[in-house]
């Protein structure tokens, strides 16, 4: 007999079974270089159904040698285009039309290629996709009831994440490093074992790292180029609580029950938000009797059979989330929020009338606010979260309300100063704890009650003031020299060099004027010499930054052009560079740098520079 099997049947692992029933024993195996040269291209992105399905023709190619069956490779190697659109059915295409050149069986265990074989008049043997009894992994021996993690390495010893939120301990569960064909003996078995469990899912498989949700396990799979060695990293819930277990106030449980639709679990990594985020889901769904459903990438929330977990659509949220917007669901969790579109699809479905909750790293109760700044229009801020809870050593450690007032923000005196203000207040106290405001082009996000600094040299307005003055001359004058100080909450005083006084003044006054309507206060300005102020080659002055498409961008000016600056955040030194032919220096915003330097700005912590010296 002769038979042809596609790609499908031997990267699942089963043809090598198949050929050792007494119906196909002794029989020719045809393999098309189509399904050869699909693997190897899987492989080469360093996928694991492609190494998989190489060892199955190894394993294959010993049954010919033991003259069980008798393999051969026919046909052409089809072009690197035919492969990138296998998905549109070009490689099964070539692997049909060597099953009818050769008059063959077709096996397959994909139902579309079955069904187009058949439509074809070739006569097809299709496998059902077998589900297999659950057995645990071989990577289960290495947990007990309290290990939350194992880190299996290549020529490492394994290692163990033991404990629960606030008392986690690394240590050793072994005594002999683990060899490259163990780590990748457990890493097959993963892969093969997730196509034949119905609970199991592929989540994530890109050129050399597989995620993998394999029940409750949620399961890494790293290789080189990705990384420098075989690596598998598996993650288990240690328990699984309800909300009873947090032992929440009557005051809270009503919060959640009637009024909090918007909703912000934050915390660090491993603080225990993904805990705390499933009993909030089974609240919803079991005692308020809603419908609730999930959005994770990957799935690995431990949920009630009746909460449906969703993966991004054809690899994007976005359609999962219109998806949903069509299911009405009442309450969705969103796990996790890390990019800004992770943020808008968040913010866009909480404005069409769906509870959300969402999961955020942050280290302070506040960084999961002002994580939103900047992604979601500010005063559209409260309309999307209305509660935010801090989630530390597994413990409900922060729960703040967050409202939209008009007000004079705190600090502040004049009147004419009042504007749209956020208040997140303590929900257990009703205390002032942040507010969050715009000052002319800044996002101000101001602490204030106990969460603010004991002492002041000067007030909150005085600060904010100084800042945008500063701001505003480095726009006007690039590159000059000069020094702010504010004097009250009415006046200021700027000495600049005195060559650039006549730009700062304009005729008849019209640009100070126009300057001091748009700060607020008067300003008074004298030249730089007459406070005995000289600019030096150390002096460290800040400088204005702005975002332009996906740059960070620092602006010296025209002066400054082929000129080296150390940049320093706060105090400390960040980097140099050579200001370009445009008077600036651009960073991407996908690089550590630039994230630091918007950290920074969001927290209202100055952008300085210095003439490098060296």
């Amino acid at each position: 007999m002769k038979i042809v099997p596609d790609t499908s049947v031997i990267v699942d692992g089963r043809i090598t079974n198949i050929v050792q029933e007494a119906e196909f024993r002794g029989s020719e195996v045809i393999i098309p270089e189509a399904v050869v040269s699909e693997l190897e291209y899987q492989a080469n992105r360093g996928r694991e159904t492609g190494f998989n399905g190489l060892e199955e023709l190894k394993n294959l190619q010993k049954l010919h040698k033991e003259d069980v069956i008798h393999v051969s490779f026919v046909g052409r190697r089809p072009t690197l285009e035919e492969i990138s659109l296998s998905r549109g059915g070009e490689i099964d295409a070539m692997i049909r039309g060597t099953a009818r050149e050769h008059d063959a069986l077709l096996i397959t265990s994909d139902r579309v290629q079955s069904e187009v074989g058949k439509a074809q008049g070739l006569e097809v043997f299709f496998i059902k996709q077998e589900i297999m009894e659950y057995e645990e992994l071989e990577i289960s021996k290495y947990f007990d009831k309290d290990t939350m993690s194992i880190h299996l390495k290549e020529n490492v010893v394994p290692m163990a994440k033991k404990g629960k939120p606030g008392n986690i301990r690394l240590v050793k569960i072994g005594s002999v490093p683990l060899r490259h064909s163990e780590v990748h003996a457990m890493a097959r078995e993963i892969v093969e074992r997730a196509k034949s469990d119905f609970k199991s899912f592929i989540e994530i498989e890109m050129e050399g790292a597989t995620v993998i949700q394999f029940r409750e396990y949620r399961i890494s799979i790293a290789r080189p180029p990705f990384s420098e060695g075989f690596e598998i990293t598996a993650v288990r819930p240690v328990a699984r609580v309800s909300l009873k277990d947090y032992k929440l106030s009557d005051k809270l449980m009503e919060r959640l029950r009637d009024t909090a639709k918007g909703i912000l679990i934050s915390g660090s990594p491993g603080a225990g938000k993904s805990t705390f985020a499933q009993a909030v889901a089974d609240f919803y769904s079991k005692d308020l009797k809603t419908i609730v459903k999930t959005m994770e990438s990957p799935r690995d929330l431990q949920v009630g059979a009746e909460i449906t977990q969703y993966a991004p659509l054809e690899k994007d949220m976005q359609k999962t989330a219109d998806i949903l917007l069509l299911v009405r669901p009442d309450y969705t969790i969103y796990d996790e929020l890390r990019k800004t579109k992770d943020f808008r699809i968040f913010a866009d479905m909480r404005l069409a009338g769906v509870g959300m909750i969402g999961v955020v790293h942050a280290t302070r109760p506040i960084d999961a606010i002002q994580r939103i700044i900047g992604r979601v229009e500010l005063g559209v801020i409260p309309s999307v979260v209305d509660t935010t809870i801090f989630i530390d050593e597994g413990k409900v450690k922060a729960i703040y309300d967050i409202k939209l007032t008009v007000k004079v923000p705190t600090g502040m005196i004049e009147a004419d100063l009042s504007r749209p203000v956020i208040e997140i207040r303590d929900f257990g106290t009703g205390e002032l704890v942040n507010e969050i405001y715009t000052y002319g082009e800044q996002t101000i996000v101001m602490d204030v009650g106990a969460a603010a600094p004991k002492s002041f040299d000067k007030t909150p307005v005085q600060k904010i003031a100084e800042r945008e003055i500063e701001r505003e001359f480095k726009k006007r004058i690039p590159g000059a020299s000069f020094k702010v100080e504010v004097k009250s909450d009415k006046r200021a005083q700027v000495w600049v060099e005195e060559k650039y006084i006549p730009k700062i003044i304009g005729k008849k006054g019209k640009n100070i004027d126009e300057l001091e309507r748009r700060i607020g206060i008067s300003i008074g300005v004298d030249p730089l010499e007459s406070k005995g102020i000289a600019k030096k080659r150390n002096d460290v002055f800040e400088i204005p930054v702005e975002m332009s498409g996906n740059y960070v961008e620092l602006n010296f000016g025209k002066n400054a052009v082929g000129t080296a600056f150390d940049i320093i955040v706060e105090d400390d030194y960040l980097f140099t560079a050579t200001v370009g032919k445009k008077g600036s220096i651009k960073i991407k915003k996908d690089i550590e740098l630039a994230e630091i330097i918007i950290a920074a700005l969001k927290r209202n912590m100055p952008i300085s520079a210095r003439i490098r010296t060296e």
